[in-house]
Formats: structure tokens, C-alpha cells, sequence
């Protein structure tokens, strides 16, 4: 079996042999034996031990704990329900670093497309990012919610066809004017546009958003705050 120096397992866990030394004194990691020249020698066991001892100061616990958790009859179980923790912690950090670095990649698309870079490009990214997100499940949510309006629609225009039948064919008239009618002022009362001439963001009257020229993510309008008329950038502008 080996045995290792008191340099040795210091290096094996990256650490100062002087804390090596410190642990020993707080009898938490103490040699399995001595040489004939008093050296301290350490096993595998101690060098698993002393492992275990670094992973548990990295969470910042404690020594007086370290010391109870490995005198405990099963240390394996609590050491177990703390990397589970540790392992939940660090999947959120990453998963919140991530996020923080889609947004980045984000702002860089954005400030490329813009062709020049300023200060009022980078509010207008910043303010499109904000609430792309929930811009794009409100569009989902139309499309799904039209998605049985437009099935009925056909069911309808066939029975009339093959039946001679005109009545379900009034009736999803009817739902269509409702949702057609609920569904245009939910959506633009939840969106607003970005002036591409001052960078203010602001709210079209309905006449005029419902009728102007238009693209998945812009419409041509005036801006109510210069008065500047052409493409402005969509953006979400409701409450929640």
C-alpha cells in the first residue's frame, strides 16, 4: 500500500504543506504512522480523507464541522446530500451565466445589424431583449389560440360544400369577427415600437398600427415623439 510524505499529499491535494501540518494539530487529518525519523506517513485512506476534508472547506464549511461530519458512523451520507446541493448550486450558477451570455450574443447581433454603434443602438437592443421573450409567447399563444378557429373554418366551408349545410359556416363567421376583434386589441395593447430616428419607445394609436405596412418584427409609423415616419422595430409594452 502507499505511503505518502506530508509534501506528497499536499501536492496529490493541491494545497500548502503548512496546512497539511494545521490539520494534523486539529487532530481532523492525522498520519497513519510514523517513519524511524519521526516523518509523518499517510495511506490511501488518509489521502481520500484529506480530499474529502478540501472539498467541504471549497463550500466554506467550517473545520470544527468538517471535523464532526467525519466522526459521524456514516460521514458517506451527509457528504452525499452536500454534493447533491453543491451540484444544484452550480447548475444554477451555470445555468445563470448562460443566460447572461445568450443576452451578450444577443446585444452583439443586435449592435451589428444596426451597422453603427452609440449609445441610443445599444438602449434599443437592450430594450428589444428585454422583452423578446415574452413577445414571442404571446405570438405562440395567438397562433395556437387560431390554430382551432382555422379548423373549424374549413370543417364548415366542406359541410356547406359536400351537405349543402350554410349554418356552421355563420357560426365560425361569428367566432372569427370575436376573435379576430379580441386577439388585435390584446396584441397592440401589449406591444409598442421603437423610433429608429429619436430611440423613444412609443405607443401608435390602434388605426394606424392596424393598417400600416408591416414585417414579422417591424411597421411603418410615426413616431409620436419627433414625428418621424418609417419602420420602427416592434417591442413588448405590456404590464406583466
Amino acid at each position: 500500500m502507499s505511503k505518502y510524505t506530508t509534501g506528497e499529499i499536499a501536492k496529490l491535494c493541491g494545497v500548502t504543506v503548512r496546512t497539511v501540518q494545521y490539520y494534523d494539530a486539529r487532530n481532523i487529518l492525522i498520519p497513519s504512522e510514523l517513519s524511524e525519523g519521526g516523518r509523518r506517513l499517510y495511506s490511501e485512506d488518509d489521502l481520500k480523507r484529506m480530499k474529502i476534508i478540501c472539498f467541504l472547506r471549497e463550500l466554506d464549511m467550517p473545520l470544527d464541522a468538517i471535523s464532526k461530519i467525519l466522526q459521524e458512523e456514516h460521514p458517506e451520507k451527509v457528504l452525499s446530500m452536500l454534493m447533491e446541493q453543491q451540484e444544484s448550486v452550480l447548475l444554477y450558477e451555470i445555468s445563470e451565466k448562460q443566460e447572461k451570455l445568450n443576452k451578450l450574443h444577443e446585444l452583439k447581433s443586435g449592435l451589428r445589424s444596426k451597422g453603427e454603434f452609440s449609445l441610443e443602438s445599444i438602449g434599443d437592443v437592450a430594450v428589444y431583449m428585454e422583452g423578446k421573450k415574452k413577445l414571442k409567447r404571446m405570438r405562440w399563444m395567438m397562433i395556437i389560440t387560431g390554430l382551432p378557429v382555422t379548423c373549424f373554418q374549413w370543417f364548415s366551408i366542406i359541410f356547406w360544400i359536400v351537405k349543402g349545410i350554410w349554418w356552421p359556416f355563420a357560426i365560425w363567421l361569428f367566432i372569427d369577427i370575436i376573435w379576430a376583434i379580441t386577439g388585435t386589441l390584446y396584441y397592440f395593447n401589449h406591444v409598442k415600437f421603437i423610433c429608429p430616428e429619436c430611440h423613444e419607445v412609443f405607443k401608435p394609436t390602434l388605426k394606424e398600427a392596424f393598417w400600416a405596412n408591416h414585417n414579422p418584427t417591424a411597421r411603418n409609423l410615426t413616431c409620436t415623439s419627433c414625428g418621424h415616419k418609417g419602420f420602427c422595430v416592434e417591442v413588448w409594452g405590456g404590464n406583466d
